[in-house]
């Protein structure tokens, strides 16, 4: 065999030669099928645990709670006042569904169809709650030491929701709770210190 004749490929390994480049080393072992597989094993669960855009189909059309309007400062900032505002319907709506479920939940499993009707409903408050508070988060003009928090409050929402999905057993659950509990504390004391209440 010469240099001229060169034999690329599978059958080139075949017969004893030594792979030269980059693109024999991929035909030649294979490893580009093993790659193109591994790629789409790796995309295919990723798009496993992307939260759906779609609400479940028994959920109520608004599960959020109205709540009155609390006096502010009038030194508040009015992009803090619109987002804190905002959080504070959030919160209130993740409450009352979130709990309705940890009560069902308590003493049961998911099998129970009261924990499966109340989780399907806390998992739908949650999705909007996180939407609602990341919209807040995102309010022009606020100063980043109020939207940190809610934003970190949103992703915790998120992560809570996904574990119900996924009928995480109840100790992950009140661990994702807490953090819930602490980024909204966080939000509260920013938005208080802003002129405001959440």
């Amino acid at each position: 065999m010469t240099d001229d004749t060169r034999t690329t490929g599978f059958i080139g390994a075949a017969v004893g030669r030594q792979p030269t480049t980059l693109e024999e080393v991929l035909t030649s072992s294979g490893a580009w099928k093993r790659a193109a597989a591994v790629s789409a094993i790796l995309f295919g669960m990723g798009c496993a645990f992307v939260p759906r855009a779609f609400a479940d189909e028994d959920a109520p059309q608004n599960p959020a709670v109205a709540v009155d309007a609390v006096p502010i400062s009038d030194d508040a900032a009015p992009a803090a006042v619109a987002a804190c505002g905002n959080f504070a319907q959030a919160l209130d709506g993740a409450a009352t569904y979130y709990g309705e479920f940890s009560d069902s939940f308590e003493g049961s499993d998911y099998n129970d169809p009261a924990v499966q009707s109340s989780n399907q409903v806390g998992r739908t408050a949650l999705r909007q709650a996180a939407g609602v508070a990341l919209d807040a988060a995102n309010t022009p003009g606020l100063n980043p030491s109020v939207a940190d928090p809610m934003r970190a409050w949103s992703a915790d929402a998120t992560k809570l929701l996904l574990k119900m999905a996924l009928r995480v057993p109840g100790d992950s659950l009140n661990t994702t709770a807490t953090e819930m509990n602490d980024d909204a504390t966080n939000a509260q004391q920013a938005c208080a210190a802003a002129g405001t209440h959440a």
